[in-house]
């Protein structure tokens, strides 16, 4: 059965509040996003049958479990069970296995990865290839230990995961007829990633030269940056242009308010976003990002009702007229800014919890700064984040237009000293919204003080964006927040060559790994038939044997 889902397709960014959660169970509202694109919405799990023979097979959402090592550095503390999906809907003998992890995220749902509605399927589709779905450690339900807690976590790395995945191919036996005689050296493997999961896709291909043969890696965030200010570029550049004015003015106003405003003209701003009991200054700003953070969940397909475009409607339809390219000015806009946040937005990002609760990140007492069970993602990517990746969303330089207070820093002076030089008035750190003292405050027993994730480590590793990666194919969107992390970015010096393909499509974030997307976006339909031409061409190079895994690493040298 060729299996294909147009009608009832939605991905979104997992919805722009992420990192900690709410009493009510809601994700705290002044925290970064996730990089990961969520699939909302699953195939059906029943009658899937072989392509060719039409024998069944099982369903799409049926769950294996793999016996993985909990540290690859000491074989001997035993294994944990990693979930896996899996069908051979379309293989035949001699054809590659598409491995497909969606990163941090719990993995249930990702069995549609599984089928020709995406880019792996596609892959199985066109090769006669098998399709899997793993989840990686610490995230779902893929765990070694029964809690996220500091002592748990130390197993939580990137290399970790790298060696997973290696493991995994090496000694899983597929659930399939001749599912015991795949392994790398027996047959081809492809990595597919999208996001962070694209940018382990790069990450593992420099470390386990040979273990896959080729990999395609969407809006992969392959470098790790600690200051990502960044993210907030595209949407600059991409919203409507009198959206982007008003929003820069209100922010400029509200940090002038902020930094040298009397008490009570303080306590009117925040009063006009509803904000009036947040003690912090630099949460009651930081909150303003969560705006700006819907952007990340625009797809090419989701209408025009999507939260972003409803709030710049707010700030830029006046009497049913729309702003001149000008906007309408600070007046108007910090109004009707402060109205929308503080009547329609903010049930919709903090439901019942009061505004200290939902934007504070002062207070430790409240739960999610504690929350260690099993299946908290959000405190799984934040431990990445806080040792290896940063991705710290905060203010543009002083020299660069800003959609984000300057009051949004990773960590003041230590990271950067600019907002200092702007705000001479104060007199220290701990008036800025400071990631690396959410890091101490999440994780004690990790971080005794605020210190800098070790991003460049991580660079120096694994290549970042420079990584030099045979039969690797990039695909990236250029309105993606998420753009100047992958080998698209501005500053990236990768080179598309016929080897190590890099396309940019017109696209957001992830929108490439849907076959769905190629009928709203050709240039998503240009990059999609590129990269299953790479495939193709490039899987009739592979040999059995291996030998290539015993290659040297990457280095910058």
């Amino acid at each position: 059965m060729q299996h294909f889902i147009i009608s009832g397709l939605l991905v979104v960014a997992l919805s722009g509040l992420a990192a900690a959660r709410l009493p009510d169970g809601r994700l705290h509202a002044n925290f970064p996003p996730r990089p990961i694109a969520h699939l909302t919405g699953t195939p059906p799990s029943d009658g899937v049958v072989h392509a060719r023979t039409g024998a069944t097979i099982p369903p799409y959402d049926t769950t294996y479990y793999f016996e993985q090592l909990i540290d690859h550095n000491n074989p001997g503390l035993g294994t944990f069970q990693q979930r896996y999906w899996h069908t051979w809907e379309f293989y035949e003998p001699g054809g590659p296995i598409i491995l497909m992890t969606p990163g941090e995220s719990n993995a249930d749902g990702f069995d549609f990865y599984l089928t020709n509605a995406t880019i792996p399927g596609q892959i199985a589709q066109q090769q006669n290839g098998a399709t899997i779905v793993l989840e990686h450690r610490f995230y779902g339900y893929s765990n070694p230990f029964s809690d996220l807690s500091v002592a748990s976590l130390r197993y939580h790395t990137i290399q970790q995961a790298i060696d997973d995945l290696e493991y995994f191919a090496d000694n899983v036996e597929l659930p399939m007829p001749g599912g015991d005689a795949v392994g790398p050296d027996q047959a081809p493997w492809i990595m597919v990633g999208g996001s962070y999961a694209g940018a382990l896709t790069s990450w593992t291909m420099v470390d386990k030269p040979g273990l896959f043969w080729a990999g395609y890696s969407s809006s992969g965030v392959a470098e790790s940056i600690v200051d990502f200010w960044a993210y907030f570029e595209p949407i600059r550049q991409f919203m409507p242009q009198n959206c982007s004015v008003d929003v820069q003015a209100v922010i400029a106003h509200v940090d002038l308010v902020f930094t040298t405003g009397t008490p009570s003209e303080i306590n009117a701003l925040k009063a006009q976003f509803g904000m009036s009991n947040v003690p912090h200054l630099e949460d009651v700003a930081g909150a303003l990002r969560n705006n700006l953070w819907d952007w990340q969940k625009l797809q090419p397909y989701t209408g025009p009702g999507a939260a972003f475009f409803r709030f710049c409607d707010a700030l830029e339809v006046k009497n049913g007229v729309n702003a001149p390219a000008t906007g309408w000015g600070l007046d108007h806009a910090l109004s009707a800014w402060g109205s929308y946040f503080r009547n329609t937005y903010y049930s919709l990002v903090c439901g019942d919890s009061d505004p200290a609760t939902c934007f504070g990140t002062h207070d430790t007492s409240q739960s999610y700064w504690t929350d260690d069970t099993v299946g908290n993602d959000d405190r799984s990517w934040r431990w990445i984040v806080c040792n290896e990746v940063g991705f710290f969303q905060d203010s543009a330089p002083v020299n660069r237009p800003t959609l984000v207070s300057r009051l949004v820093q990773p960590i003041g002076d230590e990271v950067r000293n600019y907002a200092h030089q702007l705000f001479t008035s104060i007199g220290d750190n701990r008036f800025f919204l400071s990631d690396q003292r959410q890091c101490v405050q999440m994780f004690p027993g990790a971080f005794n003080s605020p210190s800098v994730p070790k991003a460049d480590q991580t660079n120096a590793a694994y290549g970042g964006w420079n990584a030099t990666v045979d039969r690797l194919f990039s695909v990236n969107g250029q309105r993606d927040p998420w753009r100047d992390a992958t080998v698209s970015a501005e500053d990236a010096t990768t080179v598309s060559t016929v080897n190590q393909p890099v396309a940019l499509g017109d696209g957001f974030h992830c929108s490439d790994l849907l076959t769905a997307s190629a009928y709203y976006d050709a240039t998503i339909a240009r990059v999609q038939s590129q990269a299953l031409a790479s495939m193709k061409t490039w899987l009739e190079d592979w040999q059995p044997g291996g030998a290539e895994r015993q290659s040297a690493k990457w280095s910058p040298t």
